[in-house]
């Protein structure tokens, strides 16, 4: 998570990287309770020099783009006079004021209150069962009302976590099991293992389409952003260093005339894992349309939901399972396409 300072009215966070490089103009032209002016003489070293390098220059903890769009938005002024062209070469000696605003992402990371389902807790982890449509962390398009905003308003000592302890995700859409650390020891050593593939985890998924072949198969096959579509991930060639490899291990539980309802078990946890190897198979989840699936039985959100958690207590070693029931909206697609799964 970003550290923040605190100066004149303006948070300014100490990581470069933490101001986005695809901050819209609009963004910057909402004005804020919290802004600071800076103001500064152009020096004979920085004679000649574009505005925008200038900027980067003397307010180095911003990045360039930032420094760009606030150009842009008008929040700049050269000798009195409003600016909005970044290439316009400044002279030594010249009278600039920067009006800086916060950003949405330097905004993302603060408390707020929501309703969490917590299956266990205890001082050192949280297991919650996420809804479908909550994100977990803050990014562009979703800056609040995350999963982190709701974890840093129940545990005042979650901001003292990287990432609030969050060490793994689930896709907005899916439903289910997460387990959250609520101290670095317990942070430290969840990360560890769930690298060492000692956390299992099992998604429920419901695909198009009648099953066929074998019952279970285990699925070995490396997962890469798509070359052809950078918002998909695929299944790609390991030899062109593309990807990773990724495995899963599928089993039926039901089988119908318009779809199946499969156990998927995680051995790596790559992006859209699960998606992508169902869709490989071709078998896409049901409403996936990311992955060529399509609304269906009702539900219009990727048919996946994270059902059972286990892992040693990474603290006291204790034997830790847990298991999630079907969310209403999988389970009347299942009856309204016949098929039908018991929680026990």
């Amino acid at each position: 998570m970003a550290t923040f300072l605190k100066q004149s009215k303006f948070i300014i966070s100490t990581d470069p990287g933490d101001v986005p490089a695809d901050e819209s103009a609009e963004d910057l032209m909402e004005a804020g309770p919290e802004q600071e002016l800076r103001q500064f003489a152009v020096p004979d070293s920085q004679h000649a020099q574009r505005l925008d390098r200038v900027l980067a220059s003397l307010i180095p903890e911003f990045s360039r783009s930032y420094l760009q769009q606030g150009v842009e938005s008008g929040l700049v002024t050269l000798n009195s006079v409003v600016v909005t062209k970044c290439a316009l070469r400044l002279r030594a000696g010249d009278q600039v004021t920067v009006e800086l605003r916060p950003t949405p992402q330097t905004q993302a990371f603060k408390p707020e209150p929501m309703p969490l389902e917590v299956v266990f807790e205890d001082p050192h982890l949280l297991v919650i069962n996420k809804p479908a449509g909550l994100v977990v962390h803050p990014a562009p398009g979703n800056w609040s009302g995350t999963l982190l905003n709701g974890l840093l308003a129940r545990d005042p000592g979650a901001c003292l976590l990287p990432r609030a302890g969050i060490v793994h995700r689930l896709d907005k859409d899916t439903s289910g099991l997460m387990v959250v650390a609520r101290s670095r020891q317990a942070m430290d050593a969840l990360v560890q293992r769930i690298a060492a593939r000692e956390v299992s985890r099992q998604y429920l998924a419901l695909g198009h389409r009648r099953w066929t072949g074998p019952e279970f198969r285990q699925v070995e096959a490396p997962v890469g952003r798509d070359p052809r579509n950078r918002l998909r991930m695929a299944v790609v060639d390991l030899s062109r260093n593309a990807g990773k490899s990724a495995s899963t291990g599928i089993r039926l539980l039901q089988n119908g005339e318009h779809g199946c309802l499969v156990e998927c078990t995680l051995q790596t946890g790559r992006t859209h894992q699960i998606r992508v190897h169902m869709a490989s198979l071709g078998h896409p989840l049901v409403a996936d349309v990311l992955y060529g699936g399509a609304p269906a039985a009702g539900l219009a959100r990727q048919a996946l939901h994270a059902f059972r958690l286990a892992f040693n207590h990474p603290v006291t070693g204790q034997s830790l399972a847990f298991a999630a029931p079907l969310p209403p909206d999988i389970r009347a697609a299942l009856q309204a396409w016949g098929l039908g799964y018991n929680d026990n």
